[in-house]
C-alpha cells in the first residue's frame, strides 16, 4: 500500500459530489496535487462518515494486480444545511469541481455563485471544472452561475476576475462498490482527465498532476463520449434486453461484442473524420476501450450502467449526437440507431426513476412526440423518421406484451 502524498500547503479545493467519482477519482487527484478538499453534499450520513474517519482507500484493479492509495486532509460540509461555511469555502479556494451530474449542476450554481462573488480581491481567480460525463457540463453550469437570480447583472462582466470556467473531459471506469466498502472506492487502473487551458488566459491553470491541459478541447470530449460511454451503454442495454447480469457477461457473447464493435465502428468513422484523428490510432482506441469495459475486475451490474435512459437519449447524447450528424452527411449510423432502441426498451427498471419515466412517455405519446421530446430531434433533420419508425416498433411491442 502506498501513502498518497500529504500536503504541508495552503492550496485548497472545494468538491462537490462526494461519492465515487468525486472520492476515488477527482479527490485523490487534487489530493495527490496537495490540495485540502473541502466535500459538498446534500447526503447527511455521507458526510458525517467523511468527517468521523480520517483517511480512506483507493484502490486501482487492472490486469497487472491490485494497487491501493490512502486519501487523507478532507473535510466535508452539508450543503443543504452549512451554505454560509459552504460559501466562505468556496470564496477562497483556488479550484472548484464538481461530479454530481449533469442534472444537478443548476442546484448547485446558486451556492458557487454566491462563493465566486464573495472571493476577496486580492486572490486570484479560481479554476471551476466541471467533471461530467456530458458535451461542455462547465459551460452549463457558468450559464446557471450568471443567472440573474444567482448573480448580479453589474457583477457578471467582472467575474472573469474571481472566477475562470474551463470545460473538461473525463475518463475512468468506476464500477458499484461492494455494499460493505464503506468511503472506500475501487476503479480501474487507467484514466484521462483533460481540461481546456484556454480560460485561463493571463494566469497559471492550477497545478493538478494528471490533467492533460489542451487549446481545443472539443476533439477529446467527442473522442470520449462517443467512444467510452456510447460503448459501455450499448453493452449494457444488450445485456440488459438479453438477460445478461453484468457488463462483462454481456460482452462475453459474441453477438453483443460484434453489436458493440459495430456502435463504435459507426462513430469512429464520425471522430476520425470530423477531428481529424487517425484512423488507425481511433482503432486502436476503440481496441483499448472495449478491453477496459470487458475488464473482469470491474464487473457491473446492466443495470446501473443503463441507468438515466432519458438523458443517454437524448440529443446531444452518447447514441442521437452521433448518428445525427452521420445521418446529415449520409453516413451509415445502422449500429447506433440498434443500440438507441435497446435503449428505448429499457422501461420500468427497478431503482431507476427515468426508466420508468421514459415508460410512461412512450405509453402516453405518438411516435413523433416521443422523438421531439426524449431526443429532441426535429422533423426537418435526416435522422428523425429512423427515430420514429424505432419507437413505433418499441411501442407495438410494448402493447403486445
Amino acid at each position: 500500500m502506498t501513502t498518497a502524498k500529504s500536503t504541508g500547503t495552503a492550496k485548497k479545493a472545494v468538491h462537490f459530489g462526494a461519492g465515487n467519482i468525486g472520492r476515488g477519482f477527482v479527490a485523490c487527484f487534487l489530493h495527490n496535487s496537495g490540495y485540502e478538499v473541502v466535500f459538498a453534499d446534500v447526503n447527511a450520513s455521507l458526510i458525517d462518515q467523511l468527517n468521523a474517519q480520517p483517511s480512506y482507500k483507493v484502490i486501482e484493479v487492472g490486469s497487472q494486480g491490485t494497487t491501493e492509495s490512502v486519501i487523507t486532509n478532507y473535510r466535508a460540509l452539508n450543503s443543504k444545511t452549512q451554505e454560509s461555511q459552504l460559501i466562505d469555502e468556496i470564496a477562497t479556494a483556488d479550484v472548484v469541481t464538481c461530479s454530481v451530474g449533469p442534472n444537478i449542476l443548476k442546484f448547485i450554481a446558486p451556492v458557487i455563485a454566491k462563493g465566486i462573488d464573495q472571493r476577496p480581491k486580492n486572490m486570484a481567480p479560481m479554476a471551476v471544472i466541471a467533471c461530467e460525463n456530458a458535451i461542455g457540463a462547465t459551460d452549463t453550469l457558468a450559464a446557471h452561475i450568471k443567472e440573474p437570480q444567482n448573480t448580479a447583472p453589474e457583477r457578471i462582466d467582472s467575474m472573469n476576475e474571481r472566477a475562470r470556467f474551463a470545460n473538461s473531459a473525463i475518463d475512468r471506469i468506476v464500477p458499484a462498490q461492494d455494499p460493505d466498502a464503506g468511503l472506500d472506492v475501487k476503479l480501474e487502473k487507467f484514466y484521462e482527465w483533460v481540461v481546456e487551458s484556454t480560460p485561463f488566459k493571463g494566469y497559471s491553470p492550477p497545478s493538478i498532476e494528471g490533467i492533460h491541459w489542451v487549446e481545443d478541447l472539443k476533439p477529446y470530449i467527442e473522442r470520449k463520449l462517443y467512444t467510452v460511454n456510447t460503448g459501455h451503454a450499448t453493452a449494457a442495454y444488450y445485456g440488459y434486453n438479453r438477460r445478461k447480469s453484468t457488463v462483462y457477461d454481456a460482452l462475453q457473447d459474441r453477438e453483443i461484442h460484434d453489436e458493440v464493435t459495430k456502435a463504435l465502428s459507426n462513430t469512429a468513422n464520425l471522430i476520425t473524420q470530423k477531428h481529424g484523428i487517425d484512423k488507425k490510432v481511433q482503432d486502436d482506441y476503440v481496441e483499448n476501450i472495449v478491453r477496459r469495459i470487458s475488464n473482469p475486475h470491474l464487473e457491473d451490474a446492466v443495470e446501473r450502467v443503463g441507468r438515466a435512459p432519458l438523458r443517454k437519449l437524448s440529443r446531444k447524447e452518447r447514441f442521437i449526437g452521433p448518428a445525427a450528424e452521420l445521418a446529415e452527411h449520409g453516413k451509415d449510423c445502422s449500429a447506433l440507431l440498434d443500440a438507441a432502441e435497446m435503449a428505448f426498451r429499457f422501461q420500468n427498471v427497478e431503482g431507476d426513476e427515468e426508466s420508468a419515466e421514459l415508460a410512461k412517455i412512450m405509453a402516453a405519446k405518438s411516435p413523433d412526440e416521443v422523438v421531439k421530446e426524449v431526443c429532441g430531434l426535429q422533423p426537418n433533420e435526416k435522422l428523425y423518421p429512423k427515430v420514429v419508425d424505432i419507437v413505433k416498433r418499441v411501442q407495438a411491442d410494448t402493447s403486445d406484451e
